[in-house]
């Protein structure tokens, strides 16, 4: 708190002994002369907090956390050039690119006078921090800064059809070296509304434009992190053609980039190479790991050696799974590469153990045949399914017969699924439950494309067998099933089927109306 004196505006005040402190307290309050500059602290608090960037990486190698300028503000989290994991932006510009502002790298610099130079300095500091972007800048930048972004909004309004994307609006900005900043392709309307459009991020836009990806898209992406559209195109381009050249496909890159887009900071050589080795080391196909890559993205922000490894290893040691099996395992459930695998196997284990008797053979069995049953929640999930089952009759030494068999059931709806095709049992095709401990198949299957034309089918034919109708019927192919129980041709089973299903689809939309 500064300290003045306030007798020299105060004749009353004014006498040789000074004031009384009673005259003082009377008059001015302690609370008065302090909350100007609490207030200002205040402002200035808020304003630092206006801009938040925030990030999901889990890899210490890709983040250096707590980075601030000379002047003590927050800068990106990720490392620089020289630990090749940064984010980089355009390699081409001018050789003098050390003359943009370390506090804020998007900050136009304005010349400064030489003989003004020092009283300019504590000018610049006296200011209050208006905001993440003008904070740092002189009376003089920030008015060239705002005239050029009122250029941009006018060449947005100027320019909306597709017919004048190419329209350049170019601004030279004068510093201790001259820098041309060019690419204002003014194509981004909605999104130059909603954000603080750089135009060094157009580029970047554009070529991300050719994967199906919209404003809309972008918006999502800077709510997410922000920092992945500050990206050099170049570079950008680069780990996205790696990605295609290793299976992913052209059109799930707008999804990856939807839910990680992190994925534009990560190298090729020092992140994407070495997270792509370590899939294939689980004996997974090279034909397979775009699609592992589309379903977790997020694989890539976690360390292969303190992260990925040690999952790894939980599930061989920990929960039992063999070696062999780890490749089958990944492919059906990437996720579980990037999930608390120790709380979700022994939340689940527990669990069957007590509700079923299970023992831990087979649920380690259930976790090889379907391991999403460890991302399943217990109480809307696992039970409500369990105890369906218990209500059709069966016991739990048959329910975990069925588990075991066919896991996925605890993933088949309850309403669309499993209770139609238990009616359709009982009702039409007049079996019995425990019919469903030897072939639990017959829960899997579907009951439009394959239980009801093939039971309709034989029936039509009068060769449906009497008495319940057996459910090993419905496991055989379409051609062996016409070939040996319908005796009739593929194409002609095809045709009823697709009556069939028609007929179907009509009683269904007259009951919505």
């Amino acid at each position: 708190m500064a300290v003045f004196s306030i007798c020299a505006f105060i004749p009353a005040l004014r006498s040789q002994s000074g004031p009384s402190p009673e005259l003082l307290r009377s008059r001015f309050p302690l609370h008065s002369l302090s909350r100007g500059t609490e207030e200002g602290v205040d402002r200035r608090s808020a304003s630092s907090r206006r801009f938040v960037v925030l990030s999901t990486h889990s890899n210490p190698r890709i983040l250096k956390v707590n980075r601030k300028s000379r002047h003590g503000r927050p800068l990106s989290p990720f490392d620089s050039d020289d630990d090749d994991e940064s984010v980089e932006f355009d390699e081409d510009e001018d050789e003098d690119e050390d003359d943009w502002s370390d506090e804020d790298e998007f900050a136009e610099i304005a010349e400064y006078e030489v003989q003004n130079k020092d009283k300019k300095k504590k000018d610049r500091w006296r200011q209050p921090n208006k905001g993440w972007r003008s904070g740092s800048l002189s009376s003089r930048q920030q008015n060239d800064h705002h005239e050029y972004k009122n250029q941009v909004r006018n060449a947005v309004n100027t320019f909306p059809t597709p017919d004048h994307k190419n329209e350049i609006a170019s601004y030279n900005v004068t510093g201790r070296g001259k820098k041309e900043i060019k690419p204002c392709q003014c194509g981004f309307p909605i999104l130059s509304e909603e954000i603080d459009l750089d135009v060094r991020w157009i580029p970047l836009l554009d070529y991300l434009c050719t994967f199906g990806l919209k404003e809309t898209h972008f918006l999502q992406m800077y709510e997410r992190h922000m920092p992945s559209l500050q990206i050099n195109v170049g570079s950008a381009k680069e780990r996205l053609d790696y990605l295609l050249s290793i299976g992913v496909k052209n059109r799930d890159v707008k999804r990856i980039l939807l839910r990680q887009p992190q994925i534009l900071e990560y190298t090729v050589e020092n992140n994407l190479k070495s997270h792509v080795a370590f899939l294939m080391g689980l004996g997974i196909p090279n034909s397979r790991i775009g699609q592992i890559i589309a379903a977790a993205p997020s694989l890539f922000s976690y360390s292969v050696e303190n992260s990925l490894k040690p999952t790894v290893r939980y599930l061989v040691e920990e929960v039992g799974i063999k070696e062999k099996d780890l490749g089958k395992v990944v492919q059906l459930s990437p996720q579980i590469l990037v999930q608390r695998i120790d709380v979700s196997w022994n939340t689940r284990y527990l669990f069957l153990s007590k509700e079923l008797g299970a023992p831990r053979d087979s649920v380690v069995k259930m976790v090889t045949k379907h391991p999403q049953l460890l991302h399943y929640s217990i109480d809307d999930g696992l039970l409500p399914r369990i105890n369906f089952l218990r209500s059709i009759g069966m016991c739990n030494s048959d329910i975990l017969k069925v588990l075991t068999s066919l896991t996925q059931v605890l993933s088949l709806s309850l309403e669309d699924n499993l209770k139609p095709k238990y009616k359709y049992l009982i009702n039409e095709l007049h079996n019995e439950v425990r019919s469903l401990t030897k072939y639990p198949t017959y829960l899997s299957l579907s009951l439009d494309q394959r239980i009801r034309p093939r039971h309709r089918f034989l029936v039509s034919l009068k060769k449906a067998p009497n008495g319940p109708f057996p459910l090993s019927y419905f496991v055989p192919t379409d051609e062996c099933f016409c070939e040996q129980r319908a005796g009739t041709s593929l194409e002609k089973y095809l045709a009823f089927r697709q009556k069939l299903l028609l007929k179907d689809f009509a009683k269904k939309c007259e009951k919505q109306r």
